[in-house]
């Protein structure tokens, strides 16, 4: 499996976030990163695709304030990294919105995604990234692995949150979708439910969104990802939410993932997206599933055994010192 990444992705390197009512040390840091590179052994630069397929997916309005929040935050006189302390609960956005706190706001869905010097960058060529990887994939490689940081399947359409910015995944797949390599399908296997993802496709049947995830009874991201959750208007079947609770181990894993791939060679799908998550490992500090490295490798493979060429973008995975491991072993299953 060719493996891609590009360094510039580890100038995005706030300094805190906001959780559970205590400012605590940023979680999503370059070391993430730079333990998966020495764990598979480096990875081939990425290719620059331009704006174009990241605009076929993301407001050019929100683009705008990305590019520009950092040195507009700066401008304001503030310090650090901008982060929002007000969000509208209908979201209602004025036409003249002139102060960086209020599009912080209007923009985001949480307080523990910060805005640094570098992130505009970091996001732009993880985007970058994954659609190298899906360039290769496209040319007759069966799979790819894009080191894509930081993650993106928290970002909407028009807003970021949960440690993302720009929708690797999504990028991936709508420019897939435009190459006609379709159907496409976009697997999300983070402990944390891809709700960025699933609101780009919630009404557009031509993508299939499926995750496995968290209870968001009891976990980030809380609004979406219920069962009952399964698309809208044309995209009305085209979504499959499978919550799971916390402690989940291999077992119980493994048959929502037979689930989902049922589902997902059922509707048609000739190329996969993997939205994957280190996550759902047991050591993980910010999550509560029970998978062990090993259960990585049968991850993937039970994921290749659908025969569908695959992209895998990197998503989460917070415990440090096993990501790579746990990554590396993802990648052996293929």
């Amino acid at each position: 499996m060719r493996r891609f990444f590009d360094p510039r992705q580890l100038a995005h390197a706030p300094v805190r976030e906001l959780h559970n009512g205590d400012w605590v040390p940023y979680a999503e840091t370059p070391a993430r990163a730079e333990q998966i590179v020495a764990a598979l052994g480096g990875g081939e630069p990425a290719r620059d695709f331009g704006l174009a397929p990241i605009a076929a997916v993301h407001d050019s309005a929100y683009l705008d304030f990305l590019k520009g929040a950092w040195a507009e935050w700066h401008a304001a006189g503030r310090s650090g990294d901008a982060i929002g302390y007000t969000f509208p609960v209908v979201r209602r956005r004025p036409l003249d919105c002139s102060r960086i706190d209020a599009k912080l706001g209007a923009y985001s869905m949480d307080a523990a995604t910060p805005i640094a010097e570098g992130t505009w960058d970091a996001a732009y060529w993880a985007a970058q990234t994954a659609l190298t990887g899906l360039d290769a994939v496209a040319s007759g490689d069966r799979h790819a692995f894009a080191l894509c940081r930081p993650p993106g399947h928290h970002a909407g359409r028009d807003y970021m949150g949960g440690y993302c910015y720009l929708n690797n995944a999504a990028i991936a797949a709508q420019r897939a979708a435009a190459l006609g390599l379709g159907p496409v399908a976009v697997l999300d296997v983070d402990y944390h439910h891809g709700n960025g993802t699933q609101d780009i496709y919630y009404e557009h049947g031509d993508i299939f969104f499926a995750s496995i995830h968290a209870d968001p009874r009891t976990d980030y991201p809380f609004y979406w990802g219920h069962a009952d959750e399964t698309g809208e208007g044309e995209g009305a079947g085209s979504t499959l939410n499978l919550p799971l609770p916390r402690g989940t181990d291999w077992p119980a894993y493994r048959a929502a993932l037979d689930s989902a791939l049922a589902a997902i060679t059922g509707w048609g799908a000739k190329l996969l997206v993997l939205s994957f998550g280190a996550d759902t490992f047991v050591g993980d500090p910010i999550s509560s599933f029970a998978l062990q490295t090993g259960d990585f490798t049968a991850m993937g493979r039970a994921i290749a055994g659908a025969g569908l060429p695959v992209l895998v973008v990197m998503e989460g995975g917070y415990a440090v010192g096993d990501l790579g491991g746990n990554v590396a072993a993802l990648v052996e299953g293929f």
